[in-house]
């Protein structure tokens, strides 16, 4: 196949008027696409891509899901939005399936809003409200981790090129290294709350070390300090279970999600557990279009599709076979996989993987370059055997067309 004029150093149209009027917070994208099925897309000049990025681990049902595309037109067609003065049947709907999934239980409340960032905003505030005799001043998240890009998220972001920019940033946020040893040290009585990301997906699918969430659980319990979980990348069943932290049997204080809960619709969110539910009181935040019909009507359609199809095994199944095949590859690039379920890193033995990233593209196969050195991998829920075994083939001449470039 031709690959995207964006990569042939021809100057298009598309990229013209992108250039002219779009914000240049972001690099030049990589395609123009046009429509998507499953877990296939098509660029505005007809060529195919199989999508094993899936929007950044956004759209669970692929593209153009029946379940989806059904949800979004009937509830569109009856009640769209009304506001943070009213509620409706599929908002509570939805606040009692999180709840139930994630095993918040009777206890268990939550909060929507439209993106990942907000559910992070909105977790911030959290931990600030666990400051009742005002001593607990200081938050801590992990070097690497990835938040958001709005002002609060991005404090608990440990990225120090994505913060420079924007200092001072809001203050109180210490970033450890993800060690046992650097948790003991730092967790104490002067502590609001612990953030942390199951697997650190913009680190480049990076997992906690083994224990580190039993015993951040342990500590943050006897110090009285939230365990608050992002599971914005890794829920909605991406890890093989319905939340990665459900993989060590812990229990936290609240969780945030987004992405794949809504399977393409922006929605957001935070879940708490227990105590942490009772913190926030009336008029302590809000969101106009956080929790409108339309956005719970799609999430809870996404939602019960993962579950009646039985996604979330599914993407514990198609995790291993995918893991066995870049396993299985001869390529000199390939220097292991780490991950979980449909959420994987492939570490690469040198620092080219927007090289990679850009080849595979050629061959018609959407991944991305989570760092120099990794390429994310994070397809479609539903995807099959099949759309493996295509995978592994267009990997693997994305790989050799790499390797022959260096």
């Amino acid at each position: 196949m031709t690959g995207p004029t964006s990569m042939t150093g021809t100057t298009t149209d598309w990229q013209q008027r992108f250039d002219r009027r779009i914000m240049r917070s972001m690099a030049m994208p990589l395609a123009k696409l046009d429509h998507g099925r499953g877990a296939r897309v098509w660029d505005a000049d007809g060529n195919e891509y199989l999508d094993f990025l899936a929007g950044i681990a956004v759209n669970s049902l692929g593209h153009a899901h029946p379940v989806f595309v059904e949800a979004v037109s009937t509830q569109a067609a009856r009640l769209a939005h009304v506001s943070n003065y009213f509620t409706s049947e599929p908002a509570l709907e939805l606040a009692e399936r999180v709840t139930r999934l994630s095993g918040a239980g009777d206890e268990g409340r939550a909060w929507f809003g439209n993106s990942g960032a907000e559910a992070n905003e909105a977790a911030f505030k959290l931990a600030r409200l666990n400051n009742s005799g005002g001593a607990r001043t200081r938050v801590l998240a992990l070097v690497d981790a990835f938040h958001g890009r709005t002002m609060g998220s991005l404090a608990l972001t440990g990225k120090p090129h994505m913060r420079d920019a924007f200092e001072p940033l809001p203050g109180g946020v210490e970033h450890i290294d993800a060690t046992i040893r650097a948790l003991e040290a730092a967790v104490d009585d002067g502590v609001a709350a612990l953030f942390v990301e199951p697997i650190q997906g913009e680190a480049g699918v990076v997992e906690l070390p083994d224990g580190f969430l039993s015993a951040a659980r342990d500590l943050t319990r006897r110090h009285g300090v939230l365990l608050i979980v992002d599971e914005i990348q890794t829920g909605a069943g991406r890890t093989g279970e319905w939340f990665g932290f459900q993989h060590e049997g812990v229990v936290p204080d609240a969780i945030t999600i987004a992405k794949g809960i809504g399977g393409g619709f922006p929605i957001g969110g935070l879940v708490t557990f227990g105590h942490a539910s009772t913190l926030y009181s009336r008029g302590q935040h809000g969101s106009t279009f956080g929790g409108n019909p339309l956005a719970t009507h799609v999430a809870n359609a996404v939602l019960g599709e993962i579950e009646r199809a039985g996604l979330v095994e599914n993407a514990a199944l198609r995790g291993r076979q995918v893991r066995a095949r870049v396993e299985g590859l001869d390529s000199p690039l390939v220097a292991g996989i780490r991950g979980r379920g449909l959420l994987l890193g492939v570490a690469l033995a040198e620092p080219v993987a927007q090289l990679v990233s850009n080849a595979a593209m050629q061959a018609g196969l959407i991944v991305n370059a989570a760092n120099d050195s990794t390429i994310r991998i994070a397809p479609p829920l539903i995807i099959d055997e099949a759309d493996i075994d295509e995978f592994a083939e267009r990997f693997t001449r994305a790989l050799a067309a790499a390797a022959a470039a260096l």
